[in-house]
C-alpha cells in the first residue's frame, strides 16, 4: 500500500470534502522518504538561481526507493507535491528526481532532461532492477 490513509482522511473523500493539503501531510507521514526529498530539491531551487535541481544519490535501501517510485508513479502524489511546493517534477532512472521552475516546462532545459536522450543516456546495468 502506498499511503496510510487515516479513517478522517478516508470519511473526507467519501463526502467529497478532501483537503489537499490533508492529502499532502498523509504523503508526508507514508512517504517520508520521497518527501523529504521533494521538499530539500524544492528548498534548494527556491534558494538560489539555477534552473533546476536534481537528485543523483540512490535510495539508502530498496524501502525508500519504493517511496519515491511509487510517489513519482501517482498522478495525484506528484501533482499536489508541486503544487505543495511550487515546483515541475521530471524523473530518470530509478531515483534521479529533478525540481524545476513551474514555467520551466517549456523551456530547453525541461525538454532536454525529459527528452528520450537523456533517458538512455542515464541508464546503466546497476538501474535494471531498481
Amino acid at each position: 500500500m502506498s499511503l496510510d490513509v487515516s479513517p478522517k482522511l478516508l470519511a473526507e473523500a467519501e463526502h467529497g470534502t478532501l483537503r489537499e493539503a490533508d492529502f499532502v501531510d498523509t504523503v508526508r507521514t507514508s512517504l517520508p522518504y520521497a518527501y523529504d526529498l521533494v521538499a530539500g530539491l524544492a528548498a534548494e531551487l527556491h534558494d538560489g538561481t539555477a534552473e533546476f535541481t536534481d537528485n543523483q544519490t540512490p535510495p539508502p535501501s530498496e524501502k525508500e526507493r519504493g517511496q519515491l517510485l511509487r510517489a513519482l508513479a501517482s498522478d495525484a502524489i506528484r501533482g499536489s507535491l508541486e503544487r505543495h511546493f511550487g515546483v515541475a517534477l521530471a524523473f530518470q532512472n530509478c531515483h534521479r528526481v529533478a525540481a524545476f521552475r513551474p514555467t520551466a516546462r517549456d523551456g530547453e532545459t525541461y525538454a532536454r532532461f525529459t527528452s528520450l536522450r537523456s533517458q538512455v543516456l542515464n541508464q546503466s546495468p546497476e538501474f535494471r532492477d531498481c
